[in-house]
């Protein structure tokens, strides 16, 4: 697969041009002449594209080739779908809809794992979020084993307000965090999404705030926390199971 990370100014206005998705794009703070300023443009012509304006220094460490001409593009290795394909998805194979939202996964290893696990668990799509979140990068590609292609994955700009959208269609959610009520004596069945929160902070205040309820892990051992992509697993195994019954 090609790589996602693109230097030089012909090169990152090109991408820009042919219609790749620029997920994050560097520019050098002290840079104003004009190739620079068409392609500052063409990033905010963009919403999917985070622009971050760094020193020279930063973007030394970044570069790859050590030739970047003060600006470094980071594009999806992989399209981005919406969450109503994943709706529509849903009601063409006749199951209630299954869906996994992330709350600010940032390790592109956990993030290809957890998309493998969604395939593997029947769920419909995986949404994640655009700012201090990983997105579809190579190295997320190759940890999801190939279901990428075949599981839909939506980027979206706040997460607590897709929840209420999504809400509006039926579903109901489920949060992973510490609780009262372990998971396996909760009922998971129908319209559901499952939140998992950031490696280190778990799921954000807001957005715990708009689920139905917390679904705990019993924990039987000396460290207070699982893997994200561990917990997603466990999680969404026993929305499998419930649904089988």
């Amino acid at each position: 697969m090609a790589s996602t990370h693109i230097e030089g100014r012909n090169a990152v206005l090109e991408a820009f041009r042919s219609g790749k998705t620029i997920e994050k794009l560097f520019v050098q703070d002290a840079c104003k002449d004009g190739p620079i300023q068409t392609i500052v443009r063409e990033a905010k012509k963009n919403p999917d594209t985070i622009l971050n304006f760094v020193s020279r220094e930063r973007l030394d460490e970044l570069s790859e080739t050590g030739h970047h001409q003060g600006v470094i593009a980071y594009a999806a290795a992989y399209a981005y779908s919406e969450v109503s394909d994943m709706l529509a998805k849903a009601k063409e194979k006749g199951e209630d809809p299954f869906l996994i939202l992330l709350d600010g996964i940032e390790d592109p290893h956990n993030l290809g794992a957890i998309i493998r696990t969604a395939n593997q668990a029947g769920a419909h799509g995986v949404i994640i979020t655009k700012h201090r979140a990983c997105g579809l990068t190579a190295t997320v590609a190759k940890a999801s084993a190939g279901a990428l292609n075949y599981t839909p994955v939506a980027r979206v700009t706040n997460l607590g307000q897709t929840i209420e959208e999504l809400k509006k269609e039926g579903l109901w959610f489920a949060c992973a965090d510490m609780g009262d009520t372990p998971v396996y004596k909760q009922n998971l069945k129908g319209p559901i999404g499952l939140v998992i929160g950031n490696e280190g902070d778990g799921v954000s205040r807001l957005v715990k705030e708009k689920c139905d309820l917390v679904a705990s892990i019993p924990m039987k051992g000396d460290i207070d926390s699982l893997n994200a992509s561990v917990a997603a697993g466990i999680l969404a195994f026993e929305i499998v199971r419930q649904r089988m019954g």
